[in-house]
């Protein structure tokens, strides 16, 4: 090689190198968190999606950090935010909406899209899904990992106690009447549990939908706890332990219902769709999925988290942000989610690719929580949250184990409520 060429290739090659550097350098970072309300090797797939996403976006890199649950995230999030070193997006309660605006945390994603195909994307996803994520005419918070409740029950139990296994209570009388029958005087069976610690209004926003009344209306200043749906929602709750005896007097535990369940403790389960894969991957007998029941009509809340992205970032990092958001939650990356979860899929697109098409074929009752969206109603979120969201939880707790009427604590939830939201009317 002549000394020329040799100085010549050198040179390609230095350049070459200088160009893969300054690219390196200038890729955009983003640290997002994300919450985990179920259990489960959840973590592993939120990984895979983000490394599949900075495979085709090598200019940009993703720290996805697990926060905990959708609490741990929220605090998370905001300490960052405080600290000086935020995270540029996260995955929160999609109920956290009023509270972030509140702090002035985040920013609409109407300020961020700017293409004609952008905008139309914020009305691809289910609408009763946007309900907990628009207001004051903007969208906040993109679907993420999305639930409805929905019933899971033993088909060998049903069977064992006379009764058709392809056949769960429609209603809550047939709710009273089969859980008679799958409760076994010995108290190793229940024929029902809802769990009541952890996310207890959740559970009961299904009961007052079926029951025919919402918690609060949609502007985020005005609750419902004292309403007489509401009041008899409660107390049908607390009749299943004390008066029907088909599930245990007092609370139920969120956290280890589950186990309860997969291990024969109860016969029938109200729970996330997001335990859908869980169950069906350690269920050693065979079970089935339903809707919830109804009183007056079908209901139940939406649930888990949304997509923000907060103020505190530089235009670069919210397109980025955007990016990957996009990618979360289009219709192939939905699907996977959905099948290695149970969450939804969050768009009427991700059921139709062909993958979560032929899955829900083999697996139909990874379709019963997309199919109750037509029942569902938004989960409880109103400004200042947390405190009206805690007044009303210890409210069901304090009927539930009997130092308060229904009627008696939800009149004293409400007082609160009005107290704390009356500055927001």
């Amino acid at each position: 090689m002549s000394k020329g060429i040799k100085w010549l290739c050198i040179g390609v090659m230095t350049t070459a190198l200088l160009i893969a550097a300054v690219t390196a350098g200038s890729a955009t970072e983003l640290t997002m968190y994300y919450p985990v309300a179920v259990g489960g090797p959840l973590t592993t797939v939120v990984d895979g999606i983000v490394d599949d996403f900075m495979k085709e976006n090598p200019d940009i890199t993703v720290k996805a950090i697990y926060a905990g649950n959708y609490n741990d995230a929220r605090i998370k999030a905001l300490a960052a935010l405080k600290s000086g070193q935020p995270a540029q997006l996260s995955v929160m309660f999609s109920i956290d909406i009023y509270e972030m605006i509140e702090q002035d945390a985040i920013v609409a994603f109407d300020d961020v899209v700017e293409t004609p195909e952008e905008k139309a994307w914020l009305d691809s996803f289910y609408p009763a899904l946007m309900e907990n994520g628009r207001t004051a005419g903007k969208t906040w918070g993109i679907p993420f990992q999305r639930s409805t409740i929905v019933m899971y029950y033993n088909k060998d139990a049903f069977r064992a106690a006379g009764l058709d296994p392809d056949k769960p209570p429609a209603t809550w009388d047939e709710l009273v009447a089969m859980g008679k029958k799958l409760t076994k005087p010995d108290g190793s069976q229940w024929g029902a549990m809802i769990p009541s610690t952890g996310y207890p209004y959740w559970m009961f926003g299904a009961l007052t939908m079926q029951n025919g009344q919402v918690l609060m209306n949609q502007n985020g200043d005005t609750t419902y706890f004292d309403h007489p749906a509401v009041v008899g929602a409660l107390q049908f709750w607390k009749d299943m332990g004390e008066k029907h005896q088909i599930m245990p007097k007092g609370t139920i535990e969120w956290g280890t219902l589950r186990q309860n369940f997969l291990e024969g403790k109860t016969a029938i389960m109200w729970h996330s769709t997001g335990n859908l894969t869980a169950v069906k991957d350690n269920a050693k007998f065979d079970f089935g999925v339903a809707m919830l029941p109804a009183s007056k009509r079908r209901g139940t809340p939406t649930g888990g988290g949304n997509f923000y992205i907060f103020k505190k970032t530089t235009p670069a990092e919210r397109k980025a942000a955007m990016r990957l958001v996009k990618f979360m939650t289009n219709p192939e990356s939905s699907a996977e989610w959905s099948m290695k979860t149970g969450y939804m899929g969050v768009s009427p697109a991700a059921y139709e690719t062909q993958k979560l098409k032929d899955y829900v074929k083999i697996f139909p009752y990874a379709a019963v929580a997309r199919d109750q969206l037509q029942y569902a109603t938004a989960e409880l979120s109103t400004y200042q949250t947390g405190r009206v969201r805690k007044g009303l939880d210890d409210a069901i707790q304090a009927a539930l184990t009997g130092s308060k009427t229904p009627e008696a604590a939800l009149k004293e939830a409400q007082s609160q409520a009005d107290r704390l939201l009356k500055q927001y009317r």
